[in-house]
């Protein structure tokens, strides 16, 4: 599946999004859903409505570097609307805003968004009506704990910062979201993409609430969307954790 199909910023489409049914209060923390699916992200370099579909029917992996405000907004999005979101990571109480705005309880194998440790451990079984997006907070160089491999799974490896060990998670992604970095880090990521040298620098100058989508033929700017309601649980739009 190409990239078109998942990022789409042309505000048109002809696919029909499946039905869910979830708490009428969680909605409150999600911005509208998108055509064929897609979660609005942001907003592309005219001001255009950008969605990505995070969510679909393929095993897909995607992949984030830089801070974890921007996971917790996906995981948020995600659950409302109805896919079970499963956290693993290290850090637990980092991940407290998304679990208390949920009304999750994190230990209930059957609660849409859980909280597991760092190992491997059986999934909720992805359906169309039931998708499940796996948020892997490993670190800078994390296992293959979770691999997508099912339709209407998806897993985001999370990482605070690009290591060099970690390559082989960027160039396997179908979509990879970057925020601001150093420049050493930026000339890596243009020479594992293979990308034109100059791109390094719009890496370093990043605004917090700037991204650039990449992926096979891809390299677009997105500014993110943040709605009131989810400023209120993970605070303003921010480059750290």
């Amino acid at each position: 599946m190409t990239n078109s199909r998942l990022l789409d910023n042309r505000g048109v489409g002809k696919g029909v999004a499946p039905e869910f049914l979830v708490d009428p209060k969680l909605l409150d923390v999600t911005s509208p859903s998108g055509e064929r699916g897609g979660m609005i992200f942001g907003s592309g370099p005219q001001g255009e409505p950008v969605t990505v579909s995070v969510l679909r029917n393929a095993p897909t992996r995607m992949a984030m570097v830089g801070g974890l405000y921007l996971a917790r907004q996906i995981a948020l999005r995600a659950a409302a609307t109805g896919a079970t979101v499963v956290i693993a990571t290290g850090r637990p109480r980092a991940w407290a805003p998304v679990i208390q705005a949920t009304g999750a309880n994190p230990e209930d194998r059957n609660s849409p968004v859980q909280l597991r440790r760092l190992s491997p451990v059986e999934l909720p079984r992805p359906s169309e009506d039931s998708p499940v997006l796996v948020l892997h907070d490993g670190g800078h160089v994390p296992q293959e704990l979770f691999p997508p491999r099912s339709p209407w799974q998806t897993t985001m490896y999370v990482l605070p910062y690009l290591h060099p060990q970690a390559s082989s998670t960027i160039v396997n992604s179908e979509l990879v979201l970057f925020q601001r970095m150093p420049i050493q880090q930026a000339q890596q990521v243009c020479q594992t993409m293979r990308r034109p040298p100059q791109l390094a620098q719009q890496l370093t100058t990043l605004k917090d609430d700037q991204v650039i989508a990449a992926g096979f033929n891809l390299w677009m700017p997105l500014r993110l969307v943040t709605n009131p309601a989810e400023q209120q649980i993970l605070g303003a739009v921010r480059r750290g954790d």
